[in-house]
């Protein structure tokens, strides 16, 4: 499935392309217990900051393991932009792989809603992020993550809806996608993110033009 057809299925992804932004290969996490981990840290953070923190991460364990997270302490989690909560739910995910009770490459065999369901089951992972996950982490081709704030953020823009959608109206729109939905949102994300990085540049260097009085 190629950008260029999924154009022709809809004009909002000809106006995503327009726009500089991300590749869209940057929209990829490793597989395994290191893309779980990942997720789970980047919730409710923004993509910049979460490179950042991943990276913080990454100089102190690389690669990052169950065995190897579980013996960091929580102050050096904390360092690395885990709160308390996302402390609990990867040193959980750890203990679980570890000991053997939660096979990632189990998972990775199942079809999507049973994966889904399988991944859900670990404490800190709902549908969002094992949607990210099969979609990132694995590649899987028909993901549409409905719950994403980018994903309804952003095509609300692309579509000029006056109102941000509701779950039900996103659905609908990614029906006519299917089943290429993972590329529909990659494309999405990488037209809010160079939308997004526009507006924080912008007033930067509307600053630096200002004449001196």
């Amino acid at each position: 499935m190629s950008v260029t057809h999924l154009c022709s299925l809809d004009p909002v992804f000809a106006e995503c392309i327009r726009v500089g932004g991300p590749d869209l290969r940057d929209f990829t996490r490793p597989a395994g217990f290191p893309g779980l981990v990942r997720i789970v840290m980047e919730q409710q953070l923004s993509t910049r900051v979460a490179e950042t923190l991943w990276a913080k991460l990454l100089e102190l364990l690389d690669p990052v393991t169950p065995e190897g997270l579980l013996a960091l302490p929580d102050e050096t989690l904390r360092a690395c932009g885990f709160s308390r909560q996302k402390i609990g739910y990867v040193r959980g995910m750890a203990e679980a792989v570890a000991s053997g009770r939660f096979d990632v490459a189990a998972v990775h065999a199942l079809p999507d809603e049973e994966a889904i369901a399988a991944l859900c089951r670990l404490k800190g992972i709902g549908r969002w992020t094992a949607e990210i996950y099969l979609m990132m982490a694995l590649g899987r081709p028909d993901l549409w993550p409905v719950d994403d704030l980018a994903i309804k953020l952003g095509l609300q823009r692309l579509k000029g809806w006056a109102e941000p959608p509701t779950r039900a109206r996103l659905i609908e729109a990614g029906e006519a996608w299917r089943p290429h939905r993972s590329l529909a949102a990659r494309l999405i994300w990488h037209h809010y993110v160079a939308l997004q990085e526009a507006a924080r540049v912008a007033p930067r260097t509307v600053s630096q033009r200002r004449p001196r009085v």
